[in-house]
């Protein structure tokens, strides 16, 4: 479930990067290659995992695709959380910057 989560998630964000000129301007692009790159990692592990296991890999129980799924939604949280964070450092559209430097009468 991590795989399918963050792997969707990539292909959403993706297809929003490419659609909307305004997202590329907010730097969606880095929510892009955090979400692949989570999906690279869980394909890789399932490669491996399957390797190991054989094909038990695929007949997860109940517990673990609710583990997984909570865990590939944790992933895809922490990716927001970093964007975000990027974003109000980086602040491509100069709002953090205009209301720290905006002055109070």
């Amino acid at each position: 479930m991590c795989l399918i989560l963050t792997a969707v998630a990539a292909v959403v964000c993706t297809a929003v990067w490419y659609a909307s000129k305004t997202m590329r301007d907010m730097k969606i692009s880095v929510l892009c290659w955090l979400f692949w790159g989570a999906a690279i990692m869980w394909l890789v592990d399932l490669v491996f995992e399957y390797a190991e296991e054989g094909a038990a890999v695929f007949e997860p129980s109940v517990a673990d695709v609710l583990n997984d799924s909570l865990l590939g939604l944790a992933v895809i949280t922490l990716a927001l959380v970093i964007w975000t964070a990027f974003l109000l450092i980086s602040d491509p559209k100069g709002v953090v910057r205009a209301a720290l430097l905006k002055k109070t009468v």
